[in-house]
């Protein structure tokens, strides 16, 4: 504390301009708020004397374009403040780009996570518990250390304020005299930065705070477009064939955060499924995501889109699979959800809350997905007349908190992580409790799949489960998920994706056939049509070249 206040002292005894005030909070954003942007540099470009100067250049380049940035954001902010006749916060606004700088450099030196604009989204679209799993000592120590330190410092600093029009000048000056030096550094090193520039994209990703202020830009502009924009509507037409006198009951389970290699039903090592295994279950080794995280992976998944034409704003204002079926007015839709929500796919459908209490009755440290069946048995007796498909929406795998994620009685993997600060345990920990909340998602399904039985005296039934997205659990040093998908590992991209049938479902099906497929290129684009042909719904919006299913439900050659 008496350095601290050793600062306070010395920083008081002058009074800086904005000009010189900027200059030296982006050296102090440069130098300590960007280790993982260094050390994913030196990882490429080794600390060696051919590389020096370049490495040089490159601290310098990034501390001109925060500057820049810093200009640009106070600058607006003011302008703005200005035509609405409000006080211009100066400091309160540093402060701001301190908390979320400080926020950026946690997630990036601990998880390799990059804050890009779908991070943004999935903060947005986040909940409070989920927030809370990022929570650890090391973030008390960044908080303290590159957000309260540097908040008071600025706090106590004395900044000489112009006016509007000399500030303008200034700022301008300062900016047009970095970009010549940026453009001299770039054309006097040519050789370095095109290499740079088209083969280490990635690494500008971890630039803080120039990325994470260009994808919150991002980030914001996509909220304000086409406001007034129609909800378009897709299978209007959509109807089950007359004729088609039985039901179907179909449970379809959102997976969150599992990897298809860590499922002993595809190779893995552990018996990480030893109750699905006894299932007549169809499971599938070469499965992707649409995307790195919940809140771009679950609309896409029910999205006719597919990966390559999916965007957020697009799906938001588009009818999807819960709309289709709900056309032909003979299918209940029902989706129960034990995550943070369903990111805008159950907006229109009949959607219950089971990551509380309030509905939930299995929970202890958390609420657990199991207690998503209770009372199911009864929601499927009261439909007399209806097909019925049931979205189950899972906690699942969702790190850091692993251990978190399933009850004492499946720590069957030992020793485990017992902590979200991951850099604390072996990979072997962190793994060990990744695999328990496997464990227990096979119990989950296993259950379904009990549920199904029961009544497929009744109905035809079918499961299919699919996980989100997958997780870096440490290969390369890098945690969790939602890295932009083209530099995404493929821990982040490969999903585990499993199917049951019963009743004249499990009859229709041809077991010999669909096995032949388990290891076909499928993704989250297939997920839409396989259910709409499971339904059996003649509907336009149906591709059956991407029903996985349509070629071997057909048939009648049974296992």
């Amino acid at each position: 504390m008496s350095i601290l206040c050793l600062m306070k002292l010395h920083l008081m005894k002058y009074k800086f301009s904005e000009t010189q005030f900027n200059f030296l909070l982006s050296v102090v954003l440069t130098i300590f708020y960007n280790y993982s942007f260094y050390t994913k540099v030196l990882h490429v470009y080794p600390l060696r004397s051919a590389n020096i100067l370049f490495l040089a250049s490159l601290a310098v380049i990034l501390f001109l374009v925060t500057n820049i940035i810093i200009n640009i954001i106070l600058f607006g902010i003011s302008a703005l403040c200005k035509v609405l006749k409000i006080r211009v916060f100066y400091k309160a606004v540093l402060i701001v780009i301190f908390f979320l700088s400080m926020l950026a450099a946690y997630v990036m030196d601990s998880y390799s996570v990059v804050v890009d604009d779908m991070m943004f989204l999935n903060i947005f679209k986040t909940d409070a518990s989920e927030a809370l799993d990022l929570f650890s000592y090391k973030l008390i120590f960044y908080f303290i250390f590159l957000f309260v330190v540097p908040a008071i410092l600025i706090l106590k600093s004395r900044v000489i304020h112009k006016t509007f029009v000399t500030d303008l000048l200034s700022k301008l000056k300062v900016s047009g005299i970095s970009l010549v030096v940026i453009f001299a550094i770039l054309f006097s090193m040519g050789k370095f930065y095109a290499s740079f520039f088209r083969e280490q994209k990635p690494l500008r990703y971890y630039t803080n705070p120039t990325y994470w202020v260009y994808s919150l830009g991002k980030f914001g502009g996509s909220l304000f477009r086409n406001p007034n924009r129609v909800m378009e509507q897709i299978g209007r037409n959509s109807i089950i064939p007359l004729g088609d006198n039985d039901r179907e009951l179909i449970i379809l389970i959102v997976g969150e955060t599992a990897r298809r290699d860590r499922f002993s039903l595809n190779g893995y090592k552990k018996e990480t499924n030893p109750l699905l295994k006894n299932e007549n279950v169809v499971s599938f080794t070469n499965v992707t995501s649409c995307g790195t995280s919940t809140a771009i992976s679950v609309p896409c998944m029910f999205s006719h889109f597919g990966r390559s034409k999916f965007s957020v704003e697009d799906a938001n204002s588009t009818e999807n699979l819960l709309d289709v079926l709900s056309h032909t007015k003979d299918v209940g839709v029902l989706w129960r959800d034990n995550n943070s929500d369903s990111k805008g796919v159950a907006i229109r459908a009949q959607f219950e809350d089971y990551k509380s209490s309030a509905l939930n009755t299995i929970c202890d440290t958390e609420c657990r997905d199991e207690g998503m069946l209770v009372g199911l048995q009864e929601y499927i007796d009261k439909s007399q007349t209806k097909d019925i498909v049931i979205v189950l929406h899972q906690m699942g795998n969702h790190g850091p908190a692993y251990y978190k994620r399933y009850p004492k009685k499946f720590e069957v993997f030992l020793p485990v992580c017992s902590t979200n600060e991951l850099e604390k345990c072996s990979n072997e920990e962190i793994g060990n409790a990744y695999d328990n909340a496997i464990l227990y998602t096979d119990y989950f399904l296993a259950s379904v799949i009990k549920l199904l039985k029961d009544n497929s005296s009744k109905f035809n039934t079918g499961m299919l489960y699919i996980s989100d997205h997958g997780e870096s659990l440490g290969e390369n040093g890098i945690y969790l998920h939602g890295l932009p998908y083209m530099m995404a590992p493929k821990e982040q991209k490969e999903v585990a994706m499993i199917m049951w049938f019963g009743g004249d479902m499990d009859k229709e099906t041809n077991y010999v056939g669909l096995r032949k497929l388990i290891n076909e290129p499928y993704s989250h684009d297939n997920i839409f049509h396989t259910i709409l042909g499971m339904m059996e719904i003649e509907s336009s919006a149906y591709d059956p070249k991407l029903d996985i299913l349509h070629d071997v439900h057909i048939q009648q050659t049974k296992k």
